[in-house]
This record gives C-alpha cells, sequence and structure tokens, in this order.
C-alpha cells in the first residue's frame, strides 16, 4: 500500500530556516536565498514529459524569476518565487504530475544515464529500473526518512552516473544482470536485473536501519560509522526477502570526474549544454518544442547541466544529419551549447552573489567574462562564491574560490587516488587576470 500523502495547503507550504539540521529544499518545502524563496523540484532520472517541462515553465514564468535552473542531480530549481506561492506552485506541479507523492518529494533523488537506450553503448535501457525505483520509493513507508541529499544512481553499464558518488548505484553487468555498491564500499553486491530496483531501495531501508542504530545523525552512506559493514546487511536483508545475491571486491568501480553527453546529434538523440544550468524563457520553449514534435514526446535532464531530446529514429534517418543540423542551429542561436569543444563545458559556479548572502562575489559574472582564458586551463573550472564550495564536481579540478577582502584562490584539486596531486593554491587579485593565475598553477 502506498503511503503517500495529500498535498498541504497554500497554508502549510513553509520556508525552510537556515538553521535547520536537514533543509535541503523541495517544492513544498522552501529555501530563503536572498533573491527570494527557491523551491528545488526532484525529476527522476532528468526525465520530463512535454506537459511537465509546460508546467515547469508556466511556474518560473507566474511565481518566479522566469528562469529554471538546472542542478547537479539532473533536478529544476526555481528560483526568486513570490512570497506565499507555496500552495499555487504545489498545485500546479501536482496537476503535472510532478509530485506523486508530498511525503516523498524531497527523497526522489535519481540519477540515470541520460542517453541509456538512445546511442547504443549502454549495456541495457535503464528506464524500467527507473520507473520501478521511483514507484517503489513512494511506495515506502521507512523512505520519507531519508535525507534530502541521499541519492540514487541508475547506470547503463558506461559508466557515467556510476562516477557520481551517489549513495546507492545500481550498475548494468555484462552477464546480464546487475551490480549494487554501497557509497565508496569497495564490495559490490550481484542481483538478477528484475530485481535492480527493489535491491536498491531495500539498500537505503537498510541504511536507514543502519544509521538509527548508530546513534549518529548522518545524512549520507559515507558518513555512516563502521559503513563497511553495510553491504553485509544489505546481503542478508536481500537474501531474507528471497532475493539471489551475490558479492565480489572490485575496488575502483565508480570513475572519478566521469562525463556526460557530448552536445550535438548522438545516437537517436540531440544533446545541448546549458552555461552555468541557467534556462532563459525561451531556451525552455525552444527545447520543450523541439520535443513536442518527437514520438517520445520528452526532455532528458542531466547531471551535467545539459539537455538531452530524445529523436527517435534519428541516427538511421538518410535526412537525419541535415534534421540534427537545423535543429541544433536553432538551439544555439539562443544560448544553448551544440559545440563538443566549446569551453562552457568545463566551467561551471554556484549561484554567487546577488542570490547568496554568504557569497563574496559575483562568480558568474566573473566566470563568463573569463571564458576565454578558462578554455586554455585544461581541467575544468568551478567558482564558489565561498568555502562551501556548493555543487561542486567530483575529480580533479580547479576550484576558484572567493575570498574575504577581494580576489580568488585558485587550488588544483585531485579526488583520484591514481592522479593525485599535491594540493597547490595562488591567489588571484582581478578575474582578469585569470589566464596568469591558471599558468602559475598548472605549470
Amino acid at each position: 500500500m502506498s503511503s503517500a500523502s495529500p498535498l498541504p495547503s497554500s497554508s502549510q507550504a513553509t520556508v525552510a530556516p537556515r538553521d535547520r539540521g536537514d533543509a535541503c529544499p523541495g517544492t513544498l518545502r522552501l529555501h530563503a536565498a536572498d533573491d527570494g524563496p527557491l523551491a528545488r523540484v526532484r525529476v527522476p532520472g532528468g526525465v520530463l514529459t512535454v506537459r511537465q517541462a509546460e508546467a515547469l515553465a508556466e511556474a518560473a514564468r507566474r511565481l518566479g524569476d522566469g528562469d529554471l535552473h538546472l542542478t547537479s542531480r539532473g533536478n529544476v530549481q526555481l528560483r526568486g518565487l513570490a512570497d506565499g506561492c507555496g500552495g499555487a506552485l504545489a498545485e500546479s506541479l501536482d496537476a503535472a504530475g510532478l509530485l506523486p507523492s508530498a511525503g516523498h518529494e524531497r527523497v526522489r533523488n535519481i540519477v540515470a544515464s541520460p542517453l541509456s537506450g538512445l546511442d547504443g553503448r549502454g549495456l541495457r535501457d535503464v528506464r524500467p529500473w527507473l520507473t520501478a525505483l521511483d514507484t517503489a520509493l513512494c511506495a515506502s513507508a521507512a523512505a520519507p526518512e531519508l535525507s534530502g541529499r541521499f541519492l540514487f544512481a541508475l547506470d547503463d553499464g558506461r559508466g557515467d552516473v556510476a562516477g557520481l558518488d551517489a549513495d546507492v548505484t545500481v550498475r548494468a553487468a555484462e552477464d546480464g544482470g546487475a551490480l549494487l555498491s554501497l557509497g565508496t564500499a569497495d564490495e559490490v553486491l550481484s542481483v538478477p536485473a528484475e530485481d535492480a530496483a527493489r535491491a536498491a531501495l531495500t539498500a537505503a531501508e537498510t541504511f536507514l536501519t543502519a544509521a538509527r542504530e548508530s546513534g549518529a545523525r548522518v545524512w549520507r552512506v559515507t558518513e555512516l560509522p563502521r559503513r563497511g559493514g553495510l553491504p553485509g546487511l544489505v546481503r542478508d536483508r536481500l537474501t531474507a526477502d528471497g532475493i539471489a545475491v551475490g558479492s565480489r571486491t572490485v575496488p575502483g568501480t565508480a570513475p572519478a570526474g566521469a562525463e556526460g553527453p557530448p552536445p550535438g546529434a548522438v545516437g537517436d538523440a540531440l544533446s545541448v549544454h546549458v552555461p552555468l544550468g541557467r534556462l532563459t524563457g525561451l531556451q525552455w520553449r525552444e527545447l520543450t518544442a523541439l520535443a513536442a514534435t518527437t514520438a517520445g514526446r520528452e526532455l532528458r535532464l542531466t547531471p551535467w547541466r545539459g539537455v538531452v531530446v530524445p529523436v527517435p529514429g534519428l541516427g538511421e534517418e538518410r535526412t537525419g544529419k541535415e534534421r540534427a543540423g537545423e535543429a541544433l542551429a536553432r538551439l544555439s542561436v539562443t544560448g544553448l551549447v551544440t559545440d563538443p569543444a566549446s569551453p562552457w563545458l568545463r566551467v561551471g559556479a554556484c549561484i554567487g552573489r546577488p542570490g547568496c548572502a554568504k557569497s563574496l562575489a559575483d562568480v558568474r559574472a566573473d566566470a563568463t567574462t573569463s571564458l576565454t582564458a578558462a578554455g586554455r586551463a585544461g581541467l575544468p573550472l568551478y567558482w564558489s562564491g565561498c568555502e562551501r564550495r556548493c555543487g561542486h564536481p567530483r575529480g580533479e579540478r580547479i576550484d576558484v574560490v572567493a575570498v574575504p577582502g577581494g580576489g580568488y584562490d585558485l587550488t588544483r584539486t585531485s579526488t583520484s587516488t591514481s592522479t593525485a596531486h599535491e594540493p597547490r593554491t595562488t591567489h588571484m587579485a582581478d578575474p582578469g587576470r585569470l589566464a596568469t593565475a591558471l599558468a602559475a598553477i598548472t605549470s
């Protein structure tokens, strides 16, 4: 039986204070940002129907700043919302099918390989896993206890979302089964493909039990004391539930710094990158209009702040190349990135000023004006308005962090033990001197 609860009235939709423990925003719990209330709409697997995309655009236009902001988990944030709009927002998104359960809306954090089933590279199409996991998650009485930061990843075997530090990762295996991993643990559990979604939810529920028994406040698997024993607990629970399970030790299963779909035509899909993850109303309308002309009528948002539009048969059509070129040209005119060589693919930033009170700089403006120099860096650059580095990517990169008194500190960092570098930091007083600062830190 589903534990889904009814939507709250407008008087019940709240803005979460900043000093709460797990204050991750949702659609029903808004965040008080400096540019107004912020809502985070969970989009499992990044998959949106045309109708849902239109509903999001209308909500942003009518209630917010008019733009749609993509997150590093393939979700959508609506910023600059009007005070007291929580009820109206919930009603419009519920009508579009974006709120299947009020009690679970913040925990529907699922990333999935965006090109699964579209380019022939994956071992299987993970869409059935995605549908089954989201349905099971919304029916779980225990799942609302998960933090809004807890993340599931469904990888079709290509290794893209397996590198995103998910708490529970299910990856297609060459033998036709599925591999289940927990956080960064080396032990991997093998389960039948048809049980993959159930196994993922069981792993999450087992984590909750272990977290309660530990007596510590933990939100992620990697924060769990003695987390090395978690795979064994999950294995026992799966066995008790009648799921055949094996185990193996596979160090380094999750690749560091995995990359998303390149811009352009990719198999039966068109892919674009969104500079700094901010989609204008015009860009969103163009993407939605393109999706509306296809048989699938859907968009897929990626954890790398991109959008994929499935176009069935595109790779097989004789006129497919011409059709793709025309569509990509229209999208490029709006400012979306369609060139795989664009430096934008290697530049990210937090919201910065004026949206965040903690930010020390308008990092997005500085990142934009310094784009040419950033393209020569050789490593991804991530601009942060403060030491929290909100939204920073995994893997080797250069962190550009605003510091008190003005300017930025640049630090070359790596999370890969095989390519580790000693952290090196150099100060840049003027963003216009980025090229000089990059030369100093990468030489």
